[in-house]
């Protein structure tokens, strides 16, 4: 067991350390490009700790990113733009409008199904937030929902997009800590759909509390023609994540294979419905290559910096330290996820995953957590900063398209992080949430 190898591992760590770490603080504090910090603190630590010839560097950070599974991102990123820009984002809010219009509060509810469909293709929060946010904001203040409440409610739906699968964030954690990507995203379906599920239970309530939107109920007969209709003229936008979900859960594709078969499909169907033409190429190829290139760079500086981290000995002193202190996994466990939610308030998910993962990873196996429910329970719970400042990234996205202060929108997405956090915990302590779906040999 790793305890009984740890328990006379203290370490002494020195400013070969600590100065990196200062120097990453500072440069993230002066808004420096988070890669750029990240690579600044791994090359001082490297340098100073000997653990890497500087010579080496450049072949590190080339092995860093020289990875079948990293073609994925660019692939779901690009799938996402191009859903947006053929129109197909519009064909899954008819759909997800049809089958919640039955309710009082319908509209709020689609909203938050079609960030969830959104997500089952694109990976990315940002871009769930900035689509979905588009198409339904306005409506829903038409509908009688306030506009900072509509803006959380989108905010909180999108933060689905590294909480279903497929998810760039399982990829980054799948090859931080070598880890099936696949399995990765088998395991996210019930977490996943159990956070889409609170945050939907949470608009039901508060909408029934404050009446925000009235809407009209319908018979069965008017609901089953409604939901018949919006199937027939949008159910070739159903093509692309019936690929990706059929291809990766059945084995017969990898996740970079089905992100490239999504990708040409999506185009696919844009030529044939007329929504896409040949000049859109440049301005989409553009975009998802803005987005990429913030995540790429991340992961390249990630290698080297483990590699400074463990040579230095930081994950068994951290494991060594807080073991010390306490034994009691239930203790542990709330430890980590309190880490995680409290980074994910200040820094983005993708160097959270590349700095913590290797870190805590090893406090999990000492307790003997599976690694499969570590992973899942670290993306659900640096999913919850999205929407928590000063750093909840779809705060800031919704802010933008809107112009409606970050501070009200945070506030009114309180309710929303109160029922995450509490999703969290679930997968946190429960690993049959995580692991049912999964083949024996991974439980």
């Amino acid at each position: 067991m790793l305890w009984q190898q740890l328990q006379n591992q203290a370490v002494d760590l020195g400013w070969d350390f600590y100065l990196p770490v200062i120097v990453f603080v500072v440069l993230v504090s002066l808004a420096v490009p988070v890669w750029a910090a990240i690579g600044s603190g791994a090359i001082l630590m490297l340098v100073m700790s000997g653990a890497l010839p500087l010579s080496l560097v450049g072949e590190s950070l080339f092995h860093g990113i020289d990875h079948f599974a990293l073609t994925a991102v660019p692939l779901f990123i690009l799938t996402g733009d191009v859903l947006v820009r053929t129109g197909l984002s519009k064909k899954f809010l008819d759909v997800a409008e049809a089958i919640t219009c039955w309710a009082k509060g319908g509209f709020g509810s689609a909203t938050v199904l079609v960030c969830g469909m959104f997500a089952a293709i694109s990976g990315s929060d940002a871009a769930g937030a900035a689509a979905v946010g588009r198409m339904t904001i306005d409506r829903l203040v038409e509908s009688g929902y306030p506009r900072p409440y509509a803006c959380a409610l989108v905010a909180a739906g999108a933060c689905t997009g590294i909480l279903i699968p497929p998810s760039i964030a399982y990829i980054i954690i799948g090859l931080v800590l070598g880890v099936n990507v696949s399995i990765l995203f088998l395991a996210a379906v019930i977490p996943g759909l159990l956070i889409l599920l609170s945050i939907l239970i949470t608009n039901v309530i508060i909408n029934r509390r404050h009446a925000y939107e009235a809407g009209g109920l319908l018979t069965w007969g008017e609901w089953g023609m409604n939901l018949l209709g919006a199937l027939k003229s949008g159910w070739y936008a159903f093509i692309v994540p019936g690929i990706i979900f059929y291809g990766i859960f059945s084995g017969r594709l990898t996740p970079t294979e089905a992100g490239a078969v999504a990708v040409v499909v999506t185009i696919a169907i844009g030529f044939i419905l007329g929504t896409l033409k040949f000049s859109d190429f440049p301005a989409m190829l553009v975009s998802s290559a803005k987005v990429n290139g913030v995540i790429l760079p991340i992961i390249a500086f990630s290698l080297p910096l483990a590699q400074a981290l463990a040579i230095l000995g930081v994950p068994q002193g951290f494991v060594f330290s807080v073991t010390s202190l306490t034994d009691d996994p239930r203790v542990l466990i709330l430890l980590m996820v309190l880490i995680l939610i409290a980074a994910g308030c200040v820094m983005e998910t993708t160097p959270n995953i590349v700095i913590l993962a290797p870190i805590l990873y090893p406090l999990a196996e000492s307790i003997e957590m599976n690694e499969i429910q570590f992973c899942i329970m670290m993306i659900t719970a640096l999913g919850v900063g999205f929407i928590t400042p000063p750093l909840g990234l779809n705060l800031f996205v919704v802010s933008g398209i809107t112009g409606e202060s970050i501070l009200k929108i945070a506030a009114r997405a309180i309710p929303f992080v109160f029922f995450m956090l509490i999703v969290t915990l679930m997968i946190a302590y429960i690993p049959a949430i995580s692991t049912t779906l999964l083949p024996d040999n991974y439980k």
